[in-house]
């Protein structure tokens, strides 16, 4: 099979030949053979006709314009001239075709052909297609024609009208018997004698434009947004540091590193007057600035005035002047008379900060966020949080528990130990504000998604707010204040503890002092001038620490024994303890725990600073839309009890009303979560007030009570459960419905409230349509029918839900029977039921139930049959009853107005909220542009100090005068000047300005420095190529004639760019010599690689070419075999190449036909994608190569191309010969 795609001519005012001739492609008569062509003669009746059609008969047809760039053997080579040429496609039988590409494709890719499917009859389709605006720039990556890539060269612009729709040519070839007859032929086919006959057609292909642009406009619209922002993170905010891990593709669950590259960042925030800090920086600013300084900030979210925790926060850290918001009586930090900002503004902050660290280290932008809360923070609490978040833009996917992303974490680590037995896991962590202790349960549980999956749930939490790190640090700084104080006694200095500066250094040093002696029994603390240049040295030894603490200590196993009662557990039922947090590395917290908890040892194989925040990220990719995790079931647990409490009238005696106070518990203490549950009021007719309380909290103490804040949540008044009822007079009321959402971050909220009417509607037989009657039909032949108890409960069955009665309530008589009434439909739960714990002997129980299944089945089905078999036939009903039809129930929903009354704490209102929003943004951009100024005042700065001391370098002062390293001398010490005086207040616009001045005026002399530092390198290179290039093209023209695989054009024009290149070195060089060193070089770096690069293409494209070569068939002596080259092969072969299609007249005419080609036999269809092998008919084999052959004036003009197919038999060569090409196969010997 021969696939060529030819260029019969060109057009170029440059060109030495004669142009071709209209409907050739040109505009004279003919065109001149071409060099490494072989031309025919043309038959004299075809030759008036069709002055360029060939032997084959074929019409050369008009040919597009220039510009396509032709893809051969995955090599794109561009032609610019004004011909493209028709495409031909032969079949093994010498049948041939051309078809004509379309005139108006002037730019773009041909791309074919892509596919060939062939046998030895049939049909065969071959497909180019034109790529919209696209143009060929030397080489296209790719395996075969089709191949896509990327290119090389640069784009040259097309003529005008060219199109940016993509089209497609395609041509459908049917081969049919040989000698056949073609009916309907397409464009010219010619039957060669002993060949096939062929039909052809072409069609073009174009896509509507618009079509095309709407649908990837809006895939682009989807995808743009989702590719901004495909990374998530998780923030575990603690009250002394804080992680940020991000997950992102190809990065997974990794901890980012802060400016100062590390894992750790503290939460500490510097507010200025014109200036802000976060992190270690602001640390440092603790000592210098304490006032301004934040610090712990998170103990006073959700608090108001009168909150124990506010006034220990005052005791702590007295430096702080705290203020109060009139109307929410929350918590302000009063910085100074024009500075005050609430703990969410600066928990704001803080989030801010983190998102700009995890996006300086995924590269790209970030807003969906996980953040960590402690377990025991409240609704108040937890809405603060997410306000500040709102502050920072960021949108939370879940407020996740930090026990739980903590049980995560190790859950996910260790995700083959869990199996369906449940193992009781606790966490007990210590951070530096509080301490929380966890029990977890692991097992596998089975979900309706995704099969057996492992599943954690917390069973029991216990907690102590104020144990933690930072109240024994607290402790050291008393005990080093008294000491100094001690020490300076007969001084009549002040107390120390008025100075914040001074307390602020010995917190430090007792937060140093804590982590020494934890590894090491007593430790020298030291602080150079605490106060009044007065340096502190003291010695302090563990024993002193652990007398400080003692109180601490003793308080360390309450949280396990909170822990143990509310999941109903002991401690033999624990099969691990383990430490997070970093507090747990006290010594004497480990010795107590221990000691508590009658273990072996306390597991430490989990990372007690990162594992929530390891956790939380895991959440995070589950949660986003982006990423794809393996399922982990979190079945977290609610810590605070949630009721419902309203008021409503009972009749205790006839004619005595009174008020009767319900409770109703909506969500359970230590109950799952995510939930949704609804709640029913039956006896309303009028408008009424609920409200949601706290449950009963008395497994605090008093002091957790005191700070735990207000007990009631929200007031629900609802209007216009009156005029429901007006609405629908005739329906009887299925109650007040209130739907309540418990989500994933533990907040608490009211979705609707509605009210529910029902009645019974009877539909006559005549009502009922074709359709209903044939679907009615089909239903009761197959089984589908209701049931008599279904039909007289109507169609439509309806579960009604009501209040549950108060746990642990007891009831008067007269109450128990409304109750018990009511409790018919107790409270609804929409949430997914909890999966029961599967048992070792789960699956014989699972058989047994589907055998009883089944024998429910068949009892089902014995009734049935003894009817059909024995029974009498039951006399058909009368009429009447034929038509009666059975009532069906009809639901109508009126949604009833809600009106909410925050209770613990009110949320910042809209405008507020957007105006703190603004009041964050405004900040971050003030800091940017400080950053900003500060990196160009940097910049000048080095600029200047740089390039002065590169004036008196010596390769600097070769290429320069006297006089131009004075003025440039002159105008860097102004600079410099001016910098010092007038810098301070200079803008960002002003520095820039200043340093682009000074880099334009010492541009000419880092040139022609840098041009000479390439110099040498570049000129190696250019020599080692052209001597290389020499060395080729010498080989090239020493090989015979008959194995000669470049044509002498290509050789020619690569002997030419070889020359010119020497040519223009020499020249340039010699110029470059007489010029002086302080002048600008017109020998150029980007010339040289501009001259190497042309050299290298023209040399890679011989090279490619030499590669997919295959050797020229040998002519064969009288007894059938190829006779071997003479060795002057190269004086006696042909010194043309046959164009495509001729092959078979160039062989000797003694030639036996029968020797040469093969019966047409049916073979399986082959798939040509590019230079290959394969089978063919008869036990023959395939193979495919390109040949190209080149222009003479322009070395980018293609002047032909084809791709060439052959089929042959395995044992038409010498066996050396078949061993060399690689021919024969042993399948194929055995048909022959």
């Amino acid at each position: 099979m021969l696939i060529s795609i030819q260029s019969p001519g060109r057009s170029n005012t440059n060109s030495k030949r004669a142009p071709l001739p209209r409907g050739c492609g040109g505009d004279a008569a003919h065109s001149p053979p071409r060099p490494g062509l072989r031309r025919r003669p043309e038959k004299q009746g075809r030759a008036r006709d069709r002055p360029c059609a060939r032997r084959t008969g074929v019409p050369r047809l008009p040919t597009p314009a220039a510009g396509h760039p032709v893809r051969e053997a995955g090599k794109v080579r561009e032609r610019t001239g004004a011909g493209a040429g028709p495409v031909t496609w032969s079949n093994p039988r010498r049948a041939s075709a051309v078809f004509p590409q379309p005139a108006d494709w002037p730019l773009g890719g041909l791309r074919g052909p892509s596919r060939l499917r062939g046998r030895g009859r049939g049909q065969d389709v071959a497909q180019w297609e034109r790529a919209p605006g696209r143009r060929g720039r030397g080489r296209a990556r790719g395996a075969g024609p089709g191949g896509g890539g990327s290119n090389e060269r640069a784009p040259r612009p097309g003529p005008a009208g060219a199109r940016d729709a993509a089209e497609r040519l395609v041509a459908n070839v049917t081969v049919c018997k040989p000698r056949g007859v073609v009916k309907g032929a397409g464009l010219g086919v010619r039957c060669r004698p002993r060949g096939g006959t062929m039909a052809a057609t072409v069609r073009r292909q174009r896509p509507r434009r618009l079509a095309c642009w709407a649908v990837l406009a809006v895939l682009l619209a989807d995808l743009l947004p989702l590719s901004d922002t495909l990374a998530v993170m998780s923030v575990d905010l603690g009250s002394e540091s804080m992680k940020v891990a991000i997950v992102k593709p190809g990065v997974p669950m990794e901890i980012v590193l802060n400016k100062e590259s590390r894992r750790k960042t503290p939460v500490t925030v510097t507010l200025k007057e014109n200036e802000r800090f976060f992190g270690d920086s602001a640390a440092s600013m603790a000592i210098k600035n304490p006032k301004a300084t934040l610090r712990y900030f998170q103990h006073l979210l959700g608090k108001q005035e009168g909150n124990p925790h506010v006034a220990l926060y005052g005791a702590r850290f007295p430096e702080h002047e705290l203020g109060f918001d009139p109307q929410r009586q929350t918590v302000h930090f009063q910085i100074s008379p024009q500075l005050q900002f609430s703990p969410e503004e600066v928990l704001g902050m803080v989030l801010n900060y983190s998102r700009s660290l995890a996006e300086d280290f995924a590269e790209q932008p970030i807003k969906d966020a996980v953040i960590t809360v402690p377990a025991f923070f409240n609704q108040a609490e937890r809405r603060a949080v997410l306000q500040a978040a709102r502050m920072a833009g960021l949108k939370v996917l879940q407020l996740i528990n930090d026990n739980t992303a903590t049980a995560l974490s190790y859950g996910v680590f260790r995700r083959k130990d869990i199996n369906t037995t449940a193992q009781n896991v606790m966490f007990y962590d210590m951070g530096s504000g509080s301490t929380v202790c966890t029990i977890v349960t692991y097992q596998t549980v089975k979900t309706k998604e995704a099969g057996m999956q492992p599943q954690l749930q917390i069973r029991g939490v216990g907690f102590d707010r104020t144990l933690g790190g930072l109240e024994m640090e607290l402790r050291l700084r008393e005990h080093l204040a008294r000491l100094f104080n001690e020490q300076r006694k007969g001084q009549r200095a002040k107390d120390v503890r008025e100075n914040p500066r001074a307390m602020a250094k010995l917190l430090r040093e007792a937060n140093r002092l804590k982590t020494v002696l934890s590894a090491n029994a007593d430790h020298m603390a030291q602080i150079e001038g605490l106060m009044d240049d007065v340096d502190f040295k003291a010695k302090v030894t563990r024993a002193e620490f652990e007398e400080l603490c003692a109180d601490l200590f003793e308080r360390v196993p309450g949280p396990v024994q909170q822990a143990l009662q509310s999941a109903e557990m002991n401690l033999d039922e624990i099969e691990q303890v383990i430490l997070v947090g970093g507090a747990t590395r006290v010594p004497k917290v480990q010795e107590v725990l221990l000691k508590a908890v009658g273990k072996e040892e306390l597991g430490k194989n989990v990372n007690a600073d990162e594992a929530a925040a390891m956790g939380a990220v895991y959440q995070a990719a589950a949660l986003s839309k982006a990423f794809k995790v393996k399922p982990f079931v979190v079945r977290d647990a609610v810590i605070y009890p949630i009721l419902v409490e309203f008021t409503r009238e009972v009749e205790e005696e006839p004619g005595v009303r009174s008020l009767k106070h319900n409770k109703r518990v909506l969500f359970s203490r230590m109950g799952p979560y995510p939930q949704r549950k609804v709640i029913t009021f039956n006896r309303y007719n009028h408008d009424f007030n609920f409200h949601i309380n706290y449950g009963d909290l008395g497994f605090l103490g008093p002091e957790d009570l005191r700070v735990f804040g207000s007990q009631n949540l929200t007031t629900v008044k609802l209007k216009g459960v009156g005029e429901s009822f007006k609405k629908y007079p005739d329906y009887e009321s299925k109650g007040i419905k209130a739907h309540f959402n418990l989500d994933e971050s533990g907040v608490l909220s009211l979705i609707k409230v509605e009210s529910v009417f029902e009645t019974l509607v009877e539909d006559s037989p005549e009502e009922e349509s074709t359709l209903t009657k044939l679907g009615n039909t089909i239903s009761s032949l197959f089984g589908g029918g209701t049931t008599p108890d279904a039909k007289e409960n109507g169609t439509d069955s309806v579960q009604e839900e009501e209040e549950s009665p108060a746990e642990g309530s007891k009831d008067e008589p007269g109450e128990q029977a409304e109750l018990k009434e009511e409790a018919e439909a107790p409270v609804e739960d929409t949430s997914q039921p909890p999966p029961t714990e599967p048992k070792e002997d789960a699956a014989p129980e699972e058989e047994k139930a589907a055998e009883k299944e089944k024998e429910e089945k068949s009892e089902a089905q014995k009734p049935s049959e003894k009817k059909e078999a024995g029974s009498e036939p039951v006399p058909p009903a009368p009429e009447e009853e034929k038509k009666q039809k059975p009532a069906r129930k009809q639901r109508m929903v009126e949604e009833i107005g809600v009106e909410l009354m925050v209770l613990d704490l009110p949320d910042l209102p809209e405008d507020e909220l957007a105006r703190s929003a603004q009041k964050l943004q405004d900040l971050t951009l003030r800091d940017l542009e400080k950053q900003e100024r500060e990196k160009a005042a940097n910049s000048l700065e080095a600029f200047i100090f740089e390039t002065q001391d590169k004036l008196y370098q010596p390769e600097y002062q070769e290429v320069s005068t006297e006089e131009q390293r004075e003025e440039i001398s002159g105008r860097l010490s102004a600079a410099s000047t001016w910098l010092e005086d007038e810098g301070f207040g200079a803008t960002t616009v002003m520095l820039k300005e200043k340093l682009t001045e000074l880099r334009k005026l010492c541009h000419g002399l880092f040139f022609r420095v840098e041009e000479r530092k390439k110099w040498p390198e570049r000129l190696s290179a250019l020599d080692n190529l052209l001597n290389h290039s020499s060395m080729f093209l010498k080989g090239a023209r020493l090989i015979p004639e008959m194995d000669q695989i470049f044509t002498e054009v290509e050789m020619t024009t690569l002997e030419k760019v070889i020359n010119e290149t020497w040519a223009w070195k020499n020249a340039t060089m010699a110029e470059q010599a007489k010029l002086p060193a302080t002048e600008k070089p017109v020998l150029l770096s980007k010339d040289i690689e501009a001259k190497m690069m042309a050299l290298d293409r023209e040399v890679q494209y011989l090279l490619n070419k030499a590669k997919f070569a295959k050797p020229r068939p040998r002519p064969k002596d009288k007894n059938g075999t190829r006779a071997e080259p003479p060795l002057n092969a190269s004086d006696q072969a042909e010194k043309v190449i046959p164009p495509p299609g001729e092959t078979e007249d160039a062989k000797p005419i003694s030639e036996p036909e029968k020797e040469t080609r093969s019966e047409p036999t049916d073979a399986e269809p082959l798939e040509l994608g590019g230079p290959g092998a394969g089978e063919c008919g008869a036990g023959g084999t395939w193979e495919a190569r390109v040949v190209g052959f080149w222009g003479e004036e322009d070395r980018h003009r293609m002047e032909a191309s084809y791709f060439h197919f052959t089929c042959w038999h395995p044992f038409a060569l010498p066996h050396s010969q078949q061993n060399q090409s690689r021919r024969s196969r042993p399948q194929d010997r055995s048909r022959l």
